[in-house]
């Protein structure tokens, strides 16, 4: 019986793709924005049959929640203009989520510290 191939790695460059168009749209459209100009995408995942992609972002301002909802407010703007670049038959809906790793990062390298 011949094994069923995943779409896994197809889902994975298209995350990639939007990630990189996104992250181009950001930098050129909202650079001088005083919010998003400090957003950084670290990472996407596309799930939903690649009719959905989500987006994580990182920031180095303490308000995360006003960035969230300027992304929020954006997004349908940022997916217009992501179709026009995408060479793709649909194109996926996106989130935006704030990716907190570096913080938990940070709280486990100062733990650590202490027990020295």
């Amino acid at each position: 019986m011949p094994k069923i191939k995943s779409d896994s790695n197809r889902n994975e460059r298209v995350a990639a793709k939007v990630q990189t168009i996104v992250a181009e749209i950001l930098r050129d459209n909202y650079s001088d924005d005083p919010i998003l100009s400090g957003v950084s995408l670290v990472g996407a995942v596309a799930r939903g049959g690649l009719q959905f992609v989500r987006l994580f972002f990182y920031c180095h301002t303490d308000d995360i929640d006003s960035v969230q909802r300027r992304l929020d407010i954006e997004t349908k703007t940022i997916r217009f203009q992501m179709g026009q670049k995408l060479d793709q038959k649909y194109v996926p809906q996106i989130r935006f989520s704030y990716d907190d790793t570096l913080e938990r990062a940070a709280k486990i390298d100062e733990l650590l510290n202490k027990l020295k």
